[in-house]
């Protein structure tokens, strides 16, 4: 699997050019899930033939070692975690990081980084990740791509921040985005809308399925509640806390890998009254292939999203869902206003309330196989990456 993304060697003679991502891996070592998320982009565009650069940063305060402690560059887990994840997957010299405000670079060096951007069809820059004036100046189209649909527009909208500022084109995953019902204000922008990819190789059906239902995910994100147009907009412990009933109305094992902080006290004991079994992200999904394992060993996913993709209608669709379905694990999913998105009902369930949850539940669990089936199918008909990204490619008018 992994291994094999090697083999796509062959497709060097032909590659078209470099598409250059900006995105940060270095600085979340040991997020196995995060790490898919570039990894999907990464190995999706090379195998359509293109040649690909991951631009990173560091900066002194970020390095730290396997205790925690603050370190080196070259001593810290942070380098060696990019170093290891990018060469496990055939991408070792696929990256450069720039460190210390670019005092020192590691992989490809400046003068190579800025020749491919310049001669890139554009810089796919994730969250609006790289910052470097020079580098930004040199990529003749800058795109934002946005995968957590909201929070930056509604900053934006506020006159809070503006994450977009200095990019040509926008691209996000709230595939609502633009539509009338959709909350997620526009800015004023054109937004062209995609799911995520999944690299379905590197994500075959495999069995047996496990026995709980799983999910991974932080209990609170980095952003506080935003109050937009008499709305509140918060995390996923606001939709979280509406279905804690879950195991005791359906008799199925839940189990969650969940990033809480230990001072949640009241939210860790009404988890472990209501029979959610708890484990630590940072083991079950280590790195990429511990987060692969963790996902193709579950039963299904139960998937309860952020209180801001529920409430603005984004039609967001979790990078981890993805995953799920490719694997042939059904997708309970709370519903982030997919309908008219994708067939539901079959492999992809969705729900609003308890009930709509638990009757989902019951019907994978009734007819397992035929559920299994479909999501993988709804995978390859919808998500894989080559698909999805040619049809970037094309609404981008690249070659």
């Amino acid at each position: 699997m992994g291994a094999a993304s090697g083999a796509h060697g062959s497709l060097h003679r032909h590659m078209p050019g470099t598409i250059v991502i900006g995105g940060s891996l270095a600085q979340k070592p040991a997020r196995g899930g995060h790490t898919w998320v570039l990894l999907q982009y990464l190995l999706g565009f090379r195998r359509l033939g293109w040649d690909v650069l991951l631009l990173d940063r560091l900066e002194p305060y970020m390095c730290h070692d396997a205790a925690g402690r603050g370190c080196s560059l070259h001593e810290s887990v942070n380098l060696r975690y990019l170093q290891s994840v990018m060469a496990r997957f055939g991408l070792d010299g696929n990256f450069s990081v720039s460190y210390d405000h670019g005092r020192e670079v590691v992989g490809l060096g400046r003068e190579e980084v800025l020749s491919r951007t310049k001669n890139s069809p554009f810089l796919l820059n994730i969250m609006g990740f790289v910052d470097d004036d020079e580098i930004l100046a040199e990529a003749p189209r800058r795109v934002f791509l946005d995968i957590d649909p909201g929070f930056g527009q509604i900053w934006s909208d506020l006159g809070l921040h503006d994450p977009f500022d200095g990019h040509d084109e926008f691209v996000t995953i709230g595939e609502n985005v633009g539509r009338h019902f959709c909350k997620v204000p526009t800015c004023g922008r054109e937004w062209i809308t995609t799911p995520q990819p999944v690299m379905l190789d590197e994500w075959p059906a495999s069995a047996p399925a496990g026995d709980r239902f799983t999910t991974i995910g932080a209990w609170r994100g980095s952003y506080g509640t935003l109050e937009h147009r008499g709305r509140k907009y918060g995390q996923r412990v606001h939709e979280f806390r509406r279905f804690l009933e879950m195991p005791s109305l359906t008799r199925q094992e839940f189990e969650v890998a969940l990033d809480i902080h230990p001072d949640e006290t009241g939210d860790l004991a009404r988890l472990a009254d209501n029979g959610w079994r708890l484990v630590d992200p940072k083991v079950v999904a280590a790195d990429p292939i511990a987060y692969r394992s963790y996902i193709q060993g579950s039963k299904a996913e139960f998937m309860v999203a952020k209180n801001m993709y529920v409430e603005a209608r984004s039609g967001w669709l979790s990078d981890r869902s993805l995953c799920y379905l490719a694997s042939g694990r059904p997708v309970v999913a709370q519903d982030t206003g997919l309908d008219g998105l994708y067939a539901l009902g079959e492999g992809l369930l969705t729900f609003t309330t308890v009930e709509e949850a638990r009757a989902a539940v019951e019907d994978v669990c009734r007819d397992y196989g035929r559920h299994a089936r479909a999501a993988r199918a709804l995978a390859e008909d919808c998500f894989d990456s080559s698909k999805v990204l040619q049809r970037l490619l094309d609404k981008l008018a690249v070659a």
